[in-house]
């Protein structure tokens, strides 16, 4: 005779306990994973930083025919794509333009990527509308739904093929900006510590971005990418502005304002950043206050789906097997 084990709603109470206790256990192994497996932030970052070091090294050193050889870097991958692109006639300088900045700000250093995002957008909503619409129209899956929702479901993958890389920067981009803005007060006061003890502008840069590295990789990687272009080129404001197209920052950009005029006129660049780091705190200590007054709203959906019903089977789940139980016996 096998044992009888207690029912909730029909389900095994020993085995969802088993699950839910497996399930447990594979998350604290990938938590201690995750913990010991911690690498330097900044390590993926030195080999790009690399490149552009030498790439700058090359536009100085070399003449104008073995400069070109040098800086444009040979992708097969990509030139069939931009052939085919070109032999389409859907590719455009401007676009090619907006879509190196969006990779520029997304993080991603190498700018025939570009090619790829304008192909991913005309080859997308082929590889998963068409599909959809076989699926829809040629097949009866979706033969219950009413007209207007086919119609819906397919427009939507074709919209959301078309879409998809650029909203995949979109994201990366907020992130990437986020990142950026929650350690630049930080890198200010900084920079204002090595402005007062006599530090060039491209020494205070590296410094910085030495010191933000592991802290705000984002932050640091941008830092240390300015300042390797403030020693290589030979417009320094060029240099800033870079910055500000690789931020999408208005903060950014107004240090970066701050520091062309700096350069410009001579003004004092401390004083100039002091006011700013304070302005930027004030700012970052507003947008907590916001995400806090708004924690309870958002707290509220967790709470009805989550929070409430493991309450309702702690309280009533004994109390349902003892019920459950006594109508067993009673039949018996």
């Amino acid at each position: 005779m096998e044992p009888h084990h207690p029912t909730l709603l029909g389900v095994d109470v020993l085995w969802v306990g088993t699950l839910l206790a497996g399930v447990a256990a594979f998350a604290v192994l990938l938590a201690i994973y995750a913990a010991t497996t911690v690498r330097d932030p900044m390590a993926r970052r030195v080999k790009a930083l690399n490149d552009r070091r030498e790439q700058l090294k090359a536009g100085i050193t070399a003449s104008t025919s073995k400069r070109r050889a040098k800086l444009v870097q040979k992708n097969e991958t990509t030139d069939r794509i931009r052939s085919i692109l070109q032999n389409l006639k859907v590719l455009q300088d401007s676009q090619v333009k907006v879509a190196q900045t969006k990779l520029l700000q997304a993080g991603i250093r190498s700018k025939e990527y570009a090619v790829a995002v304008i192909f991913g957008r005309l080859i997308l909503p082929i590889v998963f509308g068409l599909p959809m619409l076989y699926l829809v129209y040629g097949t009866d899956m979706f033969a219950t739904w009413s007209p207007l929702k086919q119609y819906g479901l397919v427009a939507g993958t074709f919209i959301l093929g078309y879409k998809g890389p650029d909203l995949y920067l979109k994201n990366r981009i907020q992130k990437r900006s986020a990142a950026i803005r929650k350690g630049l007060p930080d890198a200010l006061d900084l920079l204002v510590i090595c402005a007062e003890a006599g530090l060039t502008v491209d020494t205070a840069f590296h410094r910085v971005s030495k010191e933000l590295g592991k802290a705000y990789p984002e932050l640091g990687d941008e830092f240390a990418l300015t300042a390797i272009e403030l020693g290589f080129l030979s417009d320094r404001r060029q240099a800033f502005e870079n910055l500000a197209t690789r931020v999408d920052l208005d903060a950014v950009k107004g240090v970066v304002t701050t520091m062309i005029q700096t350069e410009k006129y001579g003004t004092p660049l401390a004083s100039a950043l002091r006011v700013l780091s304070a302005e930027f705190r004030n700012e970052r200590m507003m947008r907590a206050e916001e995400k806090a007054a708004r924690l309870p709203a958002i707290m509220t959906v967790p709470l009805i789906l989550f929070i409430l019903p493991t309450l309702f089977v702690v309280i009533l789940g004994p109390a349902a097997c003892s019920i459950n139980d006594a109508f067993l016996h009673g039949g018996h």
